[in-house]
């Protein structure tokens, strides 16, 4: 087994392809396979299947037999209780191979389902309530509390699920303060661009300090955007990065040839290994969004141990 993921995200496949990639994942000897996590609705999928995270999620775990599965979380969907719940039912289901990742994402499209939609100051809020409380769920115990967005009175949660590693993304400075205190592993919500890698780490590393907490002893994830092929057209995949990846909106040109990982299968390997020792990324993640069946599974196979 590798220590190499994939995300197939995007909601480009069907059911029926994504099973069948994270299954060729599985032999091919990845780690982890990253799948669409909370939403709504996305109205540029138009009338394209939108699965539901977690769904998937679990029904993944189920028809595996090896391979680690995530999705992310978003504070604003979840009751505490019943994600604790949720969660704790997966991982009884598929002992170890759960990736619990939550982050402060929301889409204004939220309030069309009748989620709240509140600022994200609010939304770090509830996450720094959210963490603790699942921890002290998953340890068995009993949980009063009564935050501003987290309140329970004589909460349990059957199974005990005992430690799960939680995985927190994000790039900003207030979000980088909560991995500090609560995470045990950062998704560096970032590209692979030293300066601004450089800046998150240095922050990550100062709220560390101010804890007594040691930076390395938190884990680390980052999404790779990556294309494997020869004499890949360098416009179409510019275009083809900014389309898939809007979080980034700000990302310069200049910036894009060290955020995107293409070329033939050894400069992309190279690539990889550079970013891993670069950074202190114990877990790069291959970005396939919008590639079809066909495409993800050429990827998969040329950077397979990578």
């Amino acid at each position: 087994m590798s220590d190499l993921a994939v995300a197939l995200v995007w909601h480009t496949h069907p059911f029926e392809e994504l099973l069948a990639l994270v299954r060729r994942a599985e032999a091919l000897g990845y780690r982890a396979a990253y799948v669409d996590g909370d939403v709504s609705m996305l109205p540029s999928r138009g009338e394209g299947d939108v699965l539901d995270g977690w769904t998937a999620t679990a029904a993944l775990l189920a028809s595996t037999a090896r391979i680690e599965i995530g999705s992310i979380r978003l504070v604003h969907h979840w009751n505490a209780a019943r994600l604790a719940q949720a969660v704790a039912t997966a991982v009884r289901i598929a002992p170890g191979r759960l990736r619990f990742l939550v982050s402060i994402g929301a889409s204004p499209t939220d309030a069309r389902f009748g989620l709240p939609f509140p600022p994200a100051g609010a939304r770090l809020a509830w996450l720094a309530e959210l963490v603790p409380a699942l921890r002290a769920l998953w340890a068995g115990e009993t949980v009063t509390t009564k935050g501003r967005f987290v309140a329970l009175e004589a909460a349990r949660v059957r199974p005990v699920a005992g430690k799960i590693p939680i995985e927190v993304a994000g790039r900003g400075a207030r979000l980088i303060e909560l991995v500090a205190a609560l995470a045990d592993r950062w998704d560096l919500n970032l590209p692979p661009v030293a300066k601004r890698v450089d800046d998150a780490t240095r922050q990550l590393e100062r709220a560390c300090r101010a804890r007594g907490r040691d930076p390395a002893s938190i884990g680390r994830s980052m999404w790779l955007w990556t294309r494997v092929g020869e004499a890949l057209p360098q416009d179409e995949l510019r275009a083809a990065y900014r389309r898939w990846n809007p979080w980034f909106a700000d990302l310069l040109e200049a910036e894009l040839r060290e955020a995107i990982v293409a070329g033939p299968a050894g400069s992309c390997r190279r690539r990889i290994d550079e970013i891993r020792r670069s950074f202190g990324v114990d877990l790069p993640v291959l970005d396939l969004a919008g590639l079809d069946r066909a495409a993800a599974e050429r990827v998969m196979e040329s950077l397979a141990g990578a």
